[in-house]
């Protein structure tokens, strides 16, 4: 018996890493009141910040929700050794109102590398916590072509 259990690798037919994550309010309204918005500027693209903004400024819960759909679409990428590369995940807002997740670079590169095209993601937040939790959604394996699936 192995020591430690051994994940499979990520990728291919009915395999999805799920990832999630859960941000603190408090610790990001302390981040915000000690280095200020600029702080943020690191983790968030300008459209990012845009979207989390209201008549009367930052909405801190938008912003924690953003900061916890990047860590939960990093973590289905399930790449190790690597740093959250978050100016290349980019969570926007869309029409509807429900986040979509764009990959740029990096991590564009680093979903390719375990097949996935895309991520999905869902966002959720009361007053003390914010939570994420994304799906990836993986490229049909060459194997698997779709006469074979008509089948």
């Amino acid at each position: 018996m192995p020591a430690r259990p051994a994940a499979p690798p990520a990728g291919g037919l009915g395999w999805a890493n799920l990832g999630m994550d859960i941000v603190s309010v408090n610790r990001v309204r302390r981040l915000l009141a000690q280095y200020g918005e600029r702080f943020f500027e690191r983790m968030l693209t300008p459209g990012e910040l845009a979207d989390c903004r209201t008549s009367s400024g930052l909405d801190v819960l938008s912003l924690c929700g953003r900061i916890a759909a990047k860590e939960a679409a990093f973590k289905t990428l399930r790449v190790r050794g690597r740093f959250l590369p978050w100016p290349d995940i980019v969570v926007r807002r869309s029409e509807g109102g429900w986040p979509l997740v764009e990959l740029h670079r990096a991590a564009a590169e680093m979903a390719a590398e375990s097949g996935i095209t895309e991520i999905t993601v869902s966002i959720s937040h009361d007053v003390d916590y914010a939570v994420a939790v994304a799906a990836p959604i993986i490229a049909p394996t060459p194997s698997v072509s779709s006469t074979s699936i008509e089948q």
